[in-house]
């Protein structure tokens, strides 16, 4: 059978199997972890001062505690990136595992495995571009000394970016796990991870915006967190996706607008 035939062969994944319940579950534990507060940051005495869902604190926290503080950052960001992607991505990972059917366990783990821990790396690895820009230009004192402007013109890269060709080529990508399989499928567990690599790469291109938004908001603001994680699983799932990827747009540039205009005066 080819992989093909096994990819158009969907009446075998309609119904929920192991690999969307664990996923879920997962996404699930990433949630409560965050909720709970069970993830580690260094201390310091910018902790003392400010909370950590201010803008720029857990990425200034984190460069202020050297390599040990930049590894617990990325812990965090990872588990936020399972918590807020792992649920819209489920299609994919069901529609992949049914192409598996005939893989005995141990290759039906391992490549399950390598498609689900590449996209997780990459996402995580994305921790490093909030990191990098705060040692530029710090965000904490930026966003207290000059909120509103920053804000402003986050929302307006936000609007652009909502409203450009690029976001809706990845969101189709991330719309259509079918026609991605089809395209991108690769045998074997090194397949997976490529395969891996090229959803994330699609996912990223699709929602780096909203993550930029989420950063100058606070990236431990959970509000913020959740409200963009609703927007973009929406956008990636729901039959009027593009529709709510457009009417975001708008709306944030019109608002980032007003707030420049209003930060000018």
């Amino acid at each position: 059978m080819t992989t093909r035939d096994s990819v158009r062969q969907r009446p075998a994944v309609r119904r929920i199997p192991v690999v969307a319940l664990v996923v879920y579950g997962i996404a699930l534990l990433a949630w409560v972890a965050i909720l709970r507060r069970w993830l580690p940051m260094p201390g310091g005495e910018m902790g003392m001062e400010m909370r950590m869902s201010d803008p720029g604190v857990p990425e200034a926290m984190a460069l202020e505690g050297g390599v040990v503080g930049i590894v617990l950052y990325l812990v965090m960001w990872g588990t936020m990136m399972i918590a807020m992607m792992y649920p819209s991505s489920v299609p994919l990972f069901r529609l992949y595992d049914g192409t598996l059917r005939e893989a005995s366990r141990t290759a039906r783990f391992g490549r399950l495995g390598a498609l689900l821990g590449t996209y997780t790396l990459v996402w995580t690895l994305t921790g490093l571009v909030p990191l990098a820009v705060n040692a530029a230009v710090p965000i904490a004192p930026l966003a207290a000394d000059r909120g509103p402007l920053l804000f402003g013109g986050v929302l307006v890269v936000l609007g652009g970016y909502q409203l450009s060709p690029y976001k809706y080529r990845c969101l189709d990508r991330c719309r259509s796990p079918f026609g991605f399989l089809l395209t991108y499928h690769r045998a074997g567990v090194v397949g997976a991870a490529r395969m891996g690599w090229a959803f994330s790469r699609f996912c990223v291109g699709c929602c780096w915006a909203l993550f930029v938004l989420m950063v100058v908001a606070g990236s431990m603001n959970v509000l913020w967190m959740a409200g963009i994680a609703v927007v973009l699983s929406l956008e990636r799932t729901v039959s009027w996706g593009p529709q709510l990827a457009r009417a975001v747009g708008a709306v944030a540039a019109v608002g980032g607008v007003a707030m420049l205009a209003v930060a000018m005066v």
